[in-house]
């Protein structure tokens, strides 16, 4: 579980650093590195898994009509 953690959390950076500046990608690719040697070795074969991007609204769905609750 814990390593799973380390792996999303190294995913998750290299998100971020893609939009970066040249300096901070490269600080923020070291740590994603560092990252993924907590989170183990990587398994062979395993695809890399995307995290969906954070939503800017939320979802139609919370949206009620008029007068509901």
């Amino acid at each position: 579980m814990e390593q799973e953690f380390y792996l999303g959390l190294a995913q998750r950076i290299r998100v971020i650093a893609e939009k970066a500046d040249p300096f901070t990608r490269r600080r923020l690719l070291d740590l994603a590195k560092r990252y993924d040697a907590k989170g183990g070795p990587a398994r062979s074969g395993a695809t890399e898994r995307r995290l969906p991007l954070p939503r800017t609204t939320p979802p139609a769905s919370v949206f009620s009509g008029p007068g509901e609750v």
